[in-house]
């Protein structure tokens, strides 16, 4: 019984394949200046010792219709923060980071 042995071609391109992927994956991090040195808050009331809010949450319900949601930033990159507006997805690709918004969400109204 012969061993069966991979095709030398076929070894070739998965070995060049994974080998571009991670070159490419370094070449990111390494040249994604988007993330690298920048203080977590980059832009946001920076005239401000802590930026810290506080929401009303009868207020929040008033924004909210029911069964919906808002989405607060957690990332400090957003325009229109607090509110999120997915800017946190570049920010996760570039950095290796996992961070994305709170949301807060309105149960429906149950039946009568």
């Amino acid at each position: 019984m012969t061993e069966a042995r991979p095709n030398l071609t076929y070894v070739v391109a998965v070995a060049a394949g994974a080998g571009l992927v991670t070159l490419g994956l370094y070449w990111l991090r390494k040249h994604c200046t988007s993330c690298k040195n920048l203080p977590i808050n980059p832009s946001i009331r920076k005239n401000e010792a802590k930026v810290s809010d506080v929401f009303d949450i009868e207020d929040l319900l008033k924004t909210i219709e029911p069964g919906g949601k808002i989405s607060l930033c957690r990332c400090w990159r957003s325009k229109k923060w607090p509110y999120c507006d997915g800017v946190h997805k570049e920010h996760n690709k570039c950095s290796g980071d996992n961070v994305g918004p709170v949301n807060i969400v309105r149960k429906k109204a149950a039946d009568s």
